[in-house]
């Protein structure tokens, strides 16, 4: 199946009802969104990468890519490939001595490494067309950043 290169619009936290779920929406030249719940540590790295923030100590994923790089290991790209039971399931394609291993990742590190290492993220277009969403119909959520100002 075709993938769709797909940007990271955003990190976002969700407000429903009593609850706040922090989520990273990807999206692709059109209309649709993609919007997957993560973690609030994976989504404070992935805010972090996108706004090209230096620390001044690494996250998890700033030592990982310290680790690949300083073994020649090049991230080519991540692809989300599927989804089942509403969990997303990701490649994250690594290439060393000509050669592409797949690595199996959780979507929301992959993500934070992409950025990271400023490589494309594909979804299958299955992906986008079972959970992909118009941007207009996304719930009420406030950016990360603002969330965690105030």
């Amino acid at each position: 199946m075709a993938s769709v290169r797909c940007g990271v619009k955003g990190v976002f936290v969700a407000t429903h009802d009593a609850t706040t779920v922090p989520l990273v929406v990807l999206t692709d030249s059109g209309e649709r969104s993609l919007p997957i719940f993560i973690g609030l540590w994976e989504a404070v790295s992935i805010n972090s990468a996108k706004n090209k923030e230096i620390l001044s100590r690494p996250f998890t994923h700033d030592l990982f890519l310290d680790l690949v790089t300083k073994f020649s290991i090049t991230i080519h790209h991540l692809r989300i490939d599927s989804i089942e039971d509403g969990i997303y399931y990701a490649q994250l394609v690594l290439s060393t001595n000509q050669q592409k291993e797949y690595i199996d990742c959780r979507p929301s590190d992959g993500i934070a490494l992409a950025l990271r290492a400023d490589v494309p993220i594909f979804v299958d277009e299955n992906v986008l067309a079972m959970a992909g969403q118009k941007t207009a119909d996304l719930p009420a959520m406030v950016d990360l950043s603002a969330f965690l100002r105030k």
